[in-house]
């Protein structure tokens, strides 16, 4: 059974407003608040925005290597595995936000062009179960849908922290 996917022209915009809609919510405001969680054990925006970038790295680079290789087979690695090897929960919020920026600029710029042929592109993927098929489609499906609640998550996350200031 194919997968429901969002139309190519919804996931670029979708992709697209992500950096928009972050900097309404966060441009101005100092650190405290985007790396306070608003309980113990929870995210904190700071938090969010990592794991947005170590999803966005893995499932950038797998996009890429579907475009620029012959049907590849690679094993996925778990953006949440991923984030270990990296700095990103330690970095500013604002530094790590420019990066995302440009890193989805940087996405756009390869996704715009694609034709469906292009987006249709396939590898096999293995590493969590049996070998599938996955296409760039897939993957920028997976990134827009994934997103999408996260960014709802930032906007209350900073609400929550505010709110707990006197």
């Amino acid at each position: 059974m194919p997968e429901d996917l969002f139309a190519v022209e919804k996931i670029l915009t979708i992709l697209a407003e992500t950096p928009v809609r972050l900097t309404a919510l966060t441009d101005g405001l100092p650190l405290a608040p985007l790396h306070t969680p608003p309980a113990p054990g929870e995210w904190s925006a700071n938090d969010i925005l990592a794991h947005l970038r170590a999803c966005a790295d893995k499932w950038g680079d797998y996009m890429a290597w579907i475009l620029t290789q012959d049907h590849p087979i690679f094993q996925a690695v778990n953006p949440r595995t991923w984030i270990k090897k990296t700095d990103y929960p330690d970095q500013a919020f604002h530094v790590s936000f420019r990066a995302f920026a440009a890193q989805r600029e940087d996405l756009l710029a390869m996704l715009r062009p694609l034709t469906p042929e292009q987006c249709a592109r396939a590898a096999t993927v293995t590493g969590a179960g049996r070998p599938v098929e996955r296409t760039v489609h897939n993957y920028a499906d997976r990134m827009a849908r994934h997103e999408r609640p996260h960014v709802g998550q930032i906007e209350r996350t900073i609400e929550a922290v505010r709110a707990l200031k006197p």
